[in-house]
Order: structure tokens, then C-alpha cells, then sequence
């Protein structure tokens, strides 16, 4: 049986999302966010919104639709909410000289009706498809592997002005916005890791050195990794 309830979830759950409380502005937003979360971490392989409501018992689609669509709650300050929650945990503390990931999760999906939904390359697959792609950064200090940061990158054939439209952003650009908020946190990594789609990319290099950062990178040309930034000249 996949079927539950929201009361039959244990008492570390409401804890837990009780200390999301302050970045939520009312009732509704707060049953919200404990209905989302726990259909998130329930047992069904699917977790759209019609399984979720369909797996719990008192929880009603067109709530929940409405929590993650049209209520007012900021997804940047529920992300910040948990970083700062991490930090008061001596298990997901960041530590200092930290590897810091940047990386690209491109998932197949169809449809039109999806921000940043286009044909591009999708990592899951290995493939160019039908799909959306999300910029991310991770961080790794040995011990853990924690999620930081996200951007949906909109693909040119996803805005009405293509590749002119002011909401156009371009991957490497997402990523050091996402850098940004990093260093903005005081946490500054020991090593940026990324890939050749950003390895081979000069102009990105260059702004992760202009910020004092290591870097490793996969260059495609021969599969060579390059490595620079810091105090010292790009090797």
C-alpha cells in the first residue's frame, strides 16, 4: 500500500518543515509545503501532482496545483532557508576548501507548455530530444555531496525572441550567476569542477580566475583536463 495520510508521517517531518515556517506567509502555504515534501518522499515512482494527491488521503489536487502555481511563496528564499538550516547542522556544514560542481540535468519530456521545454541535448539520455535542462551546483568535501543551487536554463526555441529575447540566458552565464550566490554566502570553494561544456569555454574560465577561483576542467580537444585560476596564471 502506497496510500497514507500527512498525519501518519512522523514527528521529525514536522519538525523539520516547522523550520520552514518563517518563509511561508500563511496556513494554506505552510499545508502546502508539508503535503508537496511528503508526496516528494513517498513510496510512488511517479511524483506528479495527480499521483501525489491520489497517494494521500486528505490531500486534494487542486490545493496542491495551487500551492506550487499560483501562491505567493519565493522558491529563492525556501532554497536559502535550507542552506542556513545546513549550516546549523555539524553533519552538513560546509567545510572549508570545498569542491564545488557545476553541472547540467537535461530531462526528456513533452509538450510545449513547460518554461525552457525545447529539442536540446538531454544528459538522462545521452541524446538531443524534447526535454528541459537545469543548471546546478553541488558541493562535495569528502564526506557529503549536498545540492546548492538551481537555474532553468530557457532554451532559444522556448522564448518568443529566440536567441534575442531578453529572458535568453546562456548556460555559462547561468552557472556563474550561480557561483555568485555561492561567494555571496561567504563560502568560497577550494576547486570549481565542471565539464568540457564549460572546460573548453575561454570567456567562462576567465571570469571564475577574474574571481580568484581553482578550477578543473575537462577540455573535449584530446580529453585533456585543464586546470587554472587562484593566484597563479592559468596552467
Amino acid at each position: 500500500m502506497k496510500e497514507t495520510t500527512p498525519s501518519a508521517m512522523p514527528p521529525c517531518f514536522e519538525k523539520w518543515c516547522a523550520r520552514f515556517d518563517p518563509v511561508l506567509s500563511n496556513p494554506s502555504q505552510k499545508r502546502g509545503f508539508r503535503h508537496y515534501l511528503g508526496g516528494l518522499l513517498g513510496e510512488s515512482e511517479r511524483k506528479n501532482l495527480t499521483q501525489m494527491s491520489n497517494n494521500a488521503v486528505g490531500v486534494v489536487y487542486h490545493q496542491l496545483h495551487h500551492f506550487l502555481t499560483e501562491a505567493t511563496w519565493d522558491a529563492e528564499k525556501v532554497n536559502e532557508r535550507r542552506l542556513q538550516i545546513m549550516q546549523q547542522c555539524s553533519q552538513t556544514k560546509v567545510r572549508k576548501g570545498f569542491t564545488l560542481i557545476i553541472d547540467d540535468s537535461g530531462h526528456r519530456k513533452s509538450g510545449k507548455e513547460t518554461a525552457g521545454i525545447g529539442r536540446q541535448y538531454i544528459g538522462e539520455i545521452g541524446k538531443t530530444d524534447n526535454g528541459i535542462v537545469l543548471v546546478t551546483t553541488h558541493l562535495y568535501d569528502g564526506v557529503k555531496s549536498l545540492p546548492l543551487d538551481v537555474e532553468l536554463y530557457q532554451h532559444a526555441s522556448s522564448l518568443p525572441g529566440g536567441k534575442q529575447d531578453s529572458d535568453f540566458v546562456k548556460k555559462p552565464d547561468l552557472a556563474l550567476k550561480l557561483i555568485d550566490k555561492c561567494l555571496s554566502r561567504g563560502s568560497k570553494p577550494g576547486v570549481v569542477l565542471v565539464d568540457a561544456g564549460y572546460g573548453n569555454n575561454r570567456t567562462f574560465l576567465k571570469q571564475l580566475e577574474s574571481r580568484k577561483l581553482k578550477y578543473i576542467g575537462l577540455a573535449e580537444k584530446r580529453g585533456k583536463a585543464r586546470t587554472g585560476g587562484g593566484e597563479d596564471k592559468k596552467k
